[in-house]
C-alpha cells in the first residue's frame, strides 16, 4: 500500500479489497491512492467534491477502469478516508 495517511475505515476497506477476488481492482485503487498522496493537486483537478455530515469538503476520485469505485480523500495531509462503490 502506498505510504501516507489512511483513515481506519480506508485501511479496512483496502484490506478487504486486497484479499478479494479481483487483484486488478485492488491495484487500480492503489494507483488512485498513489496519485492522491504523491500529486494531490492533480488528483484534486480530477476529483469531484462533496460535503460530509460534519461540513468538511471531501474529494471523490473515480478509480481508473472501475468507475463505480471511488476513493474519498481530504486535502489535509492528504488523507485517504474511504474506498467503495459510489455513483
Amino acid at each position: 500500500m502506498p505510504e501516507g495517511e489512511y483513515a481506519e475505515v480506508a485501511d479496512q476497506q483496502l484490506d478487504a479489497l486486497e484479499s478479494g477476488p479481483d487483484p486488478k481492482l485492488y491495484n487500480a485503487v492503489l494507483d488512485a491512492c498513489e496519485l492522491i498522496l504523491s500529486y494531490p493537486g492533480r488528483a484534486q483537478s480530477a476529483s469531484s467534491a462533496v460535503k460530509d455530515d460534519r461540513g468538511r469538503i471531501v474529494f471523490r476520485l473515480a478509480v481508473n477502469g472501475y468507475r463505480e469505485y471511488k476513493v474519498f480523500w481530504t486535502s489535509d495531509g492528504p488523507r485517504i478516508e474511504a474506498v467503495f462503490p459510489h455513483d
